[in-house]
């Protein structure tokens, strides 16, 4: 398929810059995938649009403060956004922003401590940096790391994005972006998904490369999706063969959550407790085995989960739904509000 037929008008007055005061007072457009109709709701609603014996499954992957800042020793600042370690806890691949101005060997003062040398040159912005003087890495991230806001969101980071830049779901640290979708959730809402007889399960997909990467091709065919590390366990596969069983459906809280569940499909198409590393790219044509519904963000134009999005409820509907939105004011990406494909 071709890029373009991916795409759509985002006014950059429409992204969200800043995450609402309550997590779950996000406006939802709900997509019903059978008849096309739209209607105009609220994600504090999401229990009355599900059904009992129905089931939701989160992500609890967690969002580690992986942007750094270097100086050189000119005194010009540097930006170091780790991707993913590379040997051990010392060695990550990394964007280095302004790329121009580093090169191979090139070492970079840390704030406030520690220093990063670029050892290898990968091409694209992409370096492998080798972090030297910080002491165990992970604790020095969470502690002095910047929360890695997407570039669309115009503004530094503040403290108030560790806590909402989170999930109420985070227990496995590992993503370098959050699965946007979780952060609309609250306790409350949680117990009114309980209330409703709507049960729970996990997955963990750490978001990478494969999930935030644009679409640089003009086929969608010739699009490399980085891999990205993922577990479905076993106590989530027996859960939703249960629901199922029960004449229940499964619920997916976000898009990573769909390409966990549907990367652990056997070769019967059976679902199964699978762990380790996950290319899977949906486009349409693709056939679903394990999601019913699916709770999402707004995403951006020609995105490989605008593609999925259009794999799972098709595309002019997708698309004519988006352009609603953007009439209506909704308010698009990462701290945005959500649809629901039921």
């Amino acid at each position: 398929m071709q890029t373009q037929l991916f795409n759509y008008h985002l006014p950059e007055s429409s992204i969200a810059q800043r995450p609402l005061a309550q997590r779950d007072a996000s406006r939802m457009l709900v997509l019903d995938r059978k008849t096309g109709r739209v209607e105009h709701s609220r994600v504090k609603d999401l229990a009355q649009w599900l059904l009992p014996h129905d089931r939701v499954v989160v992500n609890r992957t967690k969002v580690v403060p992986v942007r750094l800042f270097g100086c050189k020793s000119t005194g010009a600042l540097i930006e170091i956004f780790l991707l993913r370690p590379f040997d051990g806890d010392k060695v990550w691949e990394a964007l280095v922003n302004p790329a121009r101005r580093v090169r191979n060997q090139a070492v970079l003062r840390l704030q406030p401590r520690g220093e990063a040398e670029i050892i290898e040159t990968l091409g694209e912005g992409h370096f492998l940096v080798e972090i030297r003087g910080t002491g165990p890495l992970r604790p020095f991230l969470f502690q002095h790391g910047h929360v890695p806001l997407p570039p669309y969101i115009k503004r530094p980071d503040d403290s108030k994005d560790r806590e909402r830049y989170q999930t109420l779901f985070a227990r496995e640290a590992g993503s370098v972006a959050a699965p946007t979708a979780g952060l609309h959730f609250t306790s409350s809402l949680l117990d009114d998904l309980r209330k409703r007889g709507v049960n729970k399960s996990e997955v963990i997909l750490h978001v990478g490369l494969g999930t935030f990467l644009p679409v640089s091709t003009e086929d969608t065919e010739n699009h490399v999706m980085h891999p990205e590390i993922y577990e479905v366990p076993s106590a989530t596969v027996k859960a939703v063969k249960e629901t199922r069983e029960k004449g229940g459906r499964i619920a997916a809280i976000g898009t990573t959550v769909v390409r966990a569940l549907e990367s652990s499909r056997d070769e019967k198409g059976e679902l199964s407790a699978k762990q380790g590393e996950t290319r899977l790219f949906i486009t349409p044509g693709y056939e679903f085995g394990s999601v019913d519904i699916l709770f999402t963000n707004f995403h951006q134009p020609q995105s490989t989960l605008l593609m999925l999005v259009c794999a799972f409820a098709g595309r002019e509907r997708v698309l004519s739904a988006y352009e609603e939105a953007v009439r209506e004011g909704y308010r698009f990406l990462s701290y945005g509000d959500a649809m629901l494909f039921i």
